[in-house]
């Protein structure tokens, strides 16, 4: 690879801006992990020592190209065709696109401190590690005693976006003794799902 780089390389070094210095240190690198592997793998001069040094040869070489790569071929404008003949992956700038939610999550609640809820994301159905499952809205409302619950989510009237699986909800110090209701939609850049069924929790 690195005998790969220095043919490809060495044509282009002006309009990639490779210094000649540093052209240079990637050959002798090179040629030092080749003269180190021929001293490892010959009858003669095969012994533990020269094992070693060819180990740490190659090690060397393998630091310098990861360094040459991230400062000469990451920053210029290569074509696809170089990074072909360089031997590595073009850039791929189309993402994958991951569709809209299906999954369904609802809550479970625990006790955090005075007026606050933790809540956790719970998966009704799908699965969590579906790449449409971005993150979570979740809906809420805070119902007083001898007030009509909701029935359905579109009723609740507050609501946050979190990409976390776990997170807090701090209610106002006037709603201790009142019921939370919640329910989720799983987001996916604007996209959403189905609703998740309603839940409930009294708030400390």
């Amino acid at each position: 690879m690195a005998e790969k780089w220095e043919a490809v390389a060495g044509p282009n070094a002006s309009a990639w801006n490779i210094p000649a210095a540093s052209l240079a240190e990637l050959g002798n690198r090179r040629q030092q992990a080749d003269d180190a592997l021929a001293a490892a793998t010959s009858e003669e001069t095969r012994t533990p020592v020269a094992t070693a040094r060819c180990k740490t040869a190659f090690e060397a070489l393998e630091e310098y190209m990861r360094d040459f790569k991230r400062r000469y071929f990451l920053t210029p404008p290569l074509a696809d065709a170089d990074y072909v003949a360089l031997g590595l992956k073009p850039h791929d700038a189309t993402s994958t696109p991951s569709g809209t939610p299906t999954a369904q999550a609802t809550l479970e609640t625990y006790l955090i401190g005075r007026h606050e809820l933790g809540v956790k994301i719970v998966y009704v159905t799908g699965s969590p590690h579906d790449p449409a499952n971005k993150g979570y809205r979740i809906w809420h409302s805070v119902v007083a005693p001898g007030e009509t619950p909701p029935t359905n989510p579109e009723q609740l009237t507050k609501s946050f976006f979190t990409k976390r699986k776990k997170d807090v909800i701090e209610f106002a110090y006037g709603d201790s003794g009142k019921t939370a209701h919640f329910a989720v939609q799983i987001e996916n850049d604007g996209k959403k799902g189905s609703w998740g069924p309603l839940t409930s929790a009294l708030i400390p």
